[in-house]
């Protein structure tokens, strides 16, 4: 059997500032099976650059337009939320899926990430597997099951 993201080698975007999440949520998603290429940034000045493709990633082969971004919303620079408002407010641009994946449990930002245009917002799981199984639930909706928007 075909891994679940086989089909598709649409590329994820993660935002997260934190070596150690960034290395778990690779592993999570290549032992839940998804063959996805995953760019990284590490903050949400990158997160835009890449985005708008600018700066560092003004090279369109450098930053191909995600089907997916995984956002972590605490991060230096520029928090996940304004990343989330500069995205959501780009015609262009507003159409990409966000899911927040964050460890914040905090009511104001679930509200005001649903606020700004999030798609889902995801607590990560301290417990690896279950880390993995949250993983693998994003990815069979947001990859394997959802047709993704029009580039236009």
């Amino acid at each position: 059997m075909d891994a679940p993201g086989a089909c598709s080698a649409a590329p994820i975007l993660l935002v997260e500032d934190d070596e150690g999440e960034v290395q778990l949520t690779l592993r999570a998603f290549k032992r839940a099976g998804f063959a996805n290429p995953i760019s990284v940034v590490h903050d949400g000045a990158q997160a835009l650059d890449y985005l708008f493709q600018r700066g560092d990633f003004a090279d369109p082969a450098a930053a191909p337009r995600p089907t997916l971004v995984l956002l972590d919303l605490k991060m230096p620079r520029l928090d996940g939320l304004e990343v989330l408002r500069e995205l959501k407010r780009a015609p262009v641009k507003r159409r990409i899926p966000v899911v927040v994946l964050t460890s914040s449990r905090h009511e104001t930002d679930l509200a005001a990430a649903y606020d700004l245009g999030a798609n889902a917002y995801v607590v990560k799981p301290v417990e690896f597997e279950q880390f993995v199984q949250a993983v693998q639930q994003i990815g069979l909706f947001w990859i394997a099951t959802v047709e993704p928007p029009p580039l236009g």
